[in-house]
């Protein structure tokens, strides 16, 4: 039994090394994805050579497994390979879904980024963070003013000792330092929160103390000169929330900043994000469809295949199911209806067979019984003259002995025929120039026979037939001999080739056409039985060896014809052409 698979012979790559590419590529792109929002966020610029390099390489796999799964998709319809019609309406199916599916959603994406935008740009934040901070400067102050207000209304300047009851809730401390001899301050005296406690004065200077952080969180200094080797620094409860605000807004401030940057590079961060993330959907979603379109039709195109073989008598053919197969069912009952097949041919063609050599043996029995009558009764002849008149012997003895030897000759040569038919006949594997073999079969032909034209012209000079030339001129010296008998001996006979393809293979088609009485219908149908002749003196076996010799060697023959017209026979061999 001959086995087809039903998987395809080349297949591009299947769908688990596809996910499985696919899962590694998407691992690999998480991995660097933080970093790529990362430094995108937070310098407000597109990403690097290497993120970018990573994020494109996903896509540029699939473009490659695309373009490789397309160009086989073409290559098929192109070479009208079986079932690629099929498929690549399959495949315009699956296109078909795939764009109704994603063009609402690219639409209503495109209509939210768009509005989104539009919002993000109306949004003045500038003026927003300007206002935050202009509203904290008159703030701070405002405390400035509400602290100098303080010192000069609690006396706080007085050159005398503050306790913690004269202290207001808002002034967190004072402290007062006395100058040394060595020029270094020291501490005399403090009084409130540790907070606001110094190891030395922030400044020699008289009035506000310039702000640092962290020492001065939440408070507001003031230096007082109490005497002149005494200064006196007091802390004013500014509130941890007033910097911790202040903070927050300068912090604001540099993530607006990024994000108004942001803005320039909008329409390129969305084309990358759609090229990273939803191109390679597109592309995976191409892909699988092609290969389930190759999977699905693989099959079909078995059993189209397998069909056409049983179908030109092909019978031993059987097809693998792969295991999950959606038409492992209709395989086996394919299967099971082909071995059924093959057993009734069997049974036929033994029937046939029998039927034949039955028919065969009968006809033979009946041609050999023919030139044994003359046979006999020209041998009872001269025993009946050698008997009764033994001195005229010699006037029958020559006519009787010609017609015996005649009559054997002809048994001789029927016999030679039969065992031309019926034995085995191995096809010839070499190559026949078909014009030079043609042109040594009728050149004696064309001397015996005057009345005869014989144009040859049309055969080409560069073809060779896949036959040996002891068998080829045994075809064509059968059909010119039969075309010869068909015009009594006078009329044209025509002989030209013609390249013609069957099945993606190439052959030679010879015809040889006469001009003689033609073929009627009810001899045509029987022309190529053995023992059927029209010919008085014929065997009714040289059209049966001829169609043997052609079919043996992967050819055909049929003929054309119209009676009163002349007839046609074209035999189809294969054909090797030699460039000129």
């Amino acid at each position: 039994m001959k086995n087809v698979r039903t998987r395809p012979k080349y297949s591009v790559i299947s769908i688990r090394a596809l996910i499985l590419v696919y899962v590694l590529l998407c691992t690999l792109t998480i991995l660097f994805s933080r970093t790529f929002f990362s430094e995108m966020l937070r310098n407000g610029s597109m990403p690097g050579l290497l993120n970018l390099i990573v994020f494109f390489t996903i896509p540029a796999v699939l473009l490659v497994f695309l373009g490789i799964s397309t160009f086989s998709l073409f290559r098929d319809i192109i070479t009208r390979r079986t079932g690629s019609k099929f498929k690549a309406r399959l495949l315009a199916y699956f296109i078909i879904i795939v764009v109704f599916a994603a063009v609402p959603v690219t639409i209503i994406t495109a209509v939210s980024v768009n509005e989104l935008v539009r919002f993000w740009i109306s949004v003045d934040s500038e003026a927003a963070l300007t206002a935050s901070q202009d509203f904290a400067v008159e703030t701070y102050s405002f405390h400035l003013e509400k602290f100098e207000n303080l010192i000069r209304d609690n006396n706080l300047d007085r050159n005398v000792k503050i306790t913690a009851a004269e202290l207001e809730r808002e002034i967190a401390s004072v402290q007062d330092f006395k100058l040394q001899d060595d020029g270094t301050w020291q501490e005399r005296s403090f009084t409130g929160d540790d907070q606001g406690k110094l190891t030395g004065p922030p400044s020699t200077q008289g009035g506000h103390v310039s702000r640092e952080m962290p020492r001065d969180w939440g408070l507001i200094r003031y230096v007082l000169y109490i005497e002149k080797d005494r200064l006196r620094v007091i802390s004013y409860r500014l509130g941890e929330d007033f910097d911790r605000d202040a903070a927050a807004i300068e912090n604001e401030r540099s993530h607006f900043e990024i994000i108004d940057s942001l803005r320039d590079n909008l329409k390129s961060l969305l084309i990358l994000v759609y090229v990273v993330f939803f191109f390679p959907c597109l592309l995976m979603t191409a892909i699988i469809a092609i290969s389930f379109a190759r999977r699905v039709t693989a099959p079909i195109v078995e059993l189209t295949e397998a069909t056409r073989r049983v179908a030109e008598g092909d019978f031993s053919i059987q097809i693998l199911a792969r295991r999950g197969d959606e038409l492992g069912l209709l395989i086996r009952s394919f299967n099971a209806m082909v071995q059924d097949l093959e057993k009734s041919r069997s049974a036929l063609v033994k029937a046939e067979k029998i039927s034949i050599w039955q028919t065969m043996a009968q006809q033979l029995a009946h041609e050999i019984k023919n030139p044994l009558t003359p046979i006999e009764l020209s041998a009872e002849r001269v025993l009946r003259r050698w008997q009764n008149e033994p001195e005229r012997i010699g006037e029958i003895l020559e006519s009787s002995m010609l017609a015996i030897i005649q009559e054997t000759v002809g048994l001789s040569h029927l016999l030679n025929e039969f065992r031309t038919l019926s034995k085995p006949m191995e096809p010839s594997h070499s190559w026949t120039k078909l014009r030079e073999a043609a042109a040594e079969i009728i050149s004696p032909y064309q001397s015996s026979h005057p009345g005869v034209q014989f144009n040859i012209e049309h055969i080409s000079g560069n073809v060779s037939v896949m036959i040996d030339k002891h068998r080829l001129s045994h075809v064509l010296t059968n059909l010119i001999v039969n075309a010869i008998d068909a015009m009594n001996g006078a009329g044209s006979i025509e002989i030209r080739t013609d390249l013609v393809k069957k099945r993606e293979i190439q052959y030679c088609r010879l015809s040889i056409r006469d001009s003689g009485r033609g073929i009627s219908p009810a001899d045509g149908q029987r022309i190529f039985t053995p023992y059927f002749t029209t010919k008085e003196s014929g065997t009714g076996l040289g059209l049966p060896i001829v169609e043997r010799i052609i079919n043996d060697h992967g050819g055909a023959i049929w003929f054309n014809s119209a009676e009163g017209v002349g007839a046609t026979f074209f035999i189809d061999l294969p054909v090797e052409v030699e460039a000129e």
